[in-house]
């Protein structure tokens, strides 16, 4: 399997694909998903699941994000219909990381979306002048400079569209995706996945799953890096290779839930 473009999207299809990812992933490393969280995508493709990750720039108009990736997504999965899946009915899921919940979240609450589940991770619905501490800084200068001309509008947009709030309510009234896993890592301190869970618990009760794991907000992320041995097993080789279990011993924990809770039927 080889990453390809396809409609601004990056996708990975295994051979007999048997559903498909829909991939989001955080503010800041979601311009190059393939790359950023390689690891994650490529070992969902290998055990038998298409990924289709879209990448997008952040903005403070998160609402058109949401829109651009949704229609992004459905072109690619309309020409993949048309070849790859060869006309047959593929369940779809949904899985963000960080601010690609929130998109996903969005799409869910705002258009007429068909998901099987979506998985979020690290969920983080921060005010703008939390998330990006420079918004502060750019406030604070605009304020000083429309003090000095009266007649110049102070009127300057700090905050995302929609707000936090704005984004709860949407979620608790609209939010049409009643299978959910939720991902919440022991030592991330910008995580928000408790307040999502309440919220979505009450929309669709029983049917939200929460699994707090070892980790922090960067687990997800990671290329992986393929340590070849030489002709004979040198002891160096022994220890990359432990190095290498370890760093990804945390990941390789998310990717076993992630599995599961996709296909329960199976034992990993």
């Amino acid at each position: 399997m080889d990453w390809q473009e396809l409609y601004g999207n990056w996708v990975l299809i295994p051979e007999r694909p048997i559903a498909i990812i829909h991939f989001l992933g955080g503010a800041f490393v979601a311009t190059a998903p393939q790359v950023t969280y390689r690891r994650l995508l490529e070992r969902l493709a290998a055990e038998g699941y298409a990924v289709i990750a879209t990448p997008f720039i952040n903005t403070f108009d998160h609402a058109a994000i949401a829109q651009a990736v949704y229609r992004n997504f459905d072109r690619a999965v309309e020409a993949l219909s048309e070849t790859r899946f060869r006309s047959r009915y593929l369940p779809i899921y949904g899985m963000g990381h960080s601010m690609g919940c929130k998109l996903h979240l969005l799409i869910g609450s705002l258009y007429k979306v068909e998901r099987a589940g979506n998985i979020l991770i690290s969920f983080n619905n921060y005010a703008a002048r939390d998330a990006v501490p420079l918004v502060e800084q750019v406030t604070s200068v605009f304020a000083q400079f429309t003090s000095a001309f009266p007649d110049f509008s102070s009127n300057l947009s700090v905050e995302f569209t929609p707000s936090p709030l704005e984004t709860n309510q949407i979620i608790s009234q609209r939010y049409q995706v009643p299978r959910n896993l939720l991902v919440k890592f022991s030592n991330d301190t910008i995580d928000q996945t408790r307040s999502l869970t309440e919220v979505l618990q009450l929309r669709f009760p029983a049917m939200v799953s929460v699994q707090k794991l070892t980790g922090n907000h960067l687990t997800p992320l990671g290329p992986d890096v393929n340590w070849k041995t030489g002709d004979s097993f040198a002891p160096w080789d022994a220890i990359a290779q432990w190095m290498r279990q370890e760093v990804y011993r945390e990941l390789h924990q998310l990717e076993r839930v992630v599995l599961r809770w996709l296909n329960p039927l199976e034992t990993r």
